[in-house]
């Protein structure tokens, strides 16, 4: 790869080539210098965009864990589905996307896996805007006088627990199971008939 100018060095093409990298080497050998090399660039280049390794890692993790974020937002807020459409597209949309990452790449998944533990505060702000979401479905729903709930945000973030198996990593070999879906979409009956009702 030609050398580039840091003129020409973007935090996101760091980001690509970290993952690249990181799905090549593992987190645990993995390094800035290797990144580096990857971009055709000096450490120091690197440095100017992420201060330390562990910023890097953590702004890596933050970009793969946006990603199922914003697809999940458009789908919250979306007012012209009905609340209890847009809480099952949801739930399934995030139960997909978790699945395809298993699935599709598992080596970046089991990588991604060691960095989540790494990097607490992202996770928990990543949490925190999905049970938001979740929250402002079950307002809607609220609103509309589809769902029954007293406390949405404390409704939002059981539902969320209520489908960890279909969402958190360490269920991930669970979910191509052949009663993987079937399971979920008992689950998420039970939800709704349980918002239903208050």
């Amino acid at each position: 790869m030609a050398p580039q100018t840091s003129e020409t060095l973007t935090a996101e093409r760091i980001l690509e080539a970290t993952e690249e990298v990181l799905r090549r080497h593992g987190p645990a050998k993995a390094t800035v210098v290797d990144v580096a090399r990857a971009l055709g660039v000096s450490h120091g280049s690197v440095y100017r965009h992420f201060r330390t390794k562990a910023a890097l890692r953590e702004a890596v993790t933050k970009r793969w864990l946006d990603r199922t974020s914003r697809e999940l937002a458009g789908i919250a807020a979306d007012e012209d589905r009905a609340p209890e459409t847009r809480l099952r597209t949801w739930l399934a949309t995030l139960f997909e996307a978790k699945r395809r990452k298993a699935g599709d790449d598992p080596e970046l998944f089991a990588t991604y896996l060691v960095l989540t533990g790494e990097t607490g505060a992202v996770v928990g702000e990543h949490l925190a805007d999905l049970t938001g979401q979740l929250t402002t479905i079950i307002e809607a729903g609220v609103a509309s006088g589809t769902f029954a709930s007293a406390d949405p945000a404390t409704d939002a973030r059981a539902v969320f627990q209520a489908t960890a198996r279909f969402h958190d990593p360490g269920y991930a070999s669970l979910w191509q199971r052949p009663e993987a879906d079937p399971d979920f979409e008992a689950v998420v009956e039970l939800l709704l008939r349980a918002l239903r009702s208050g």
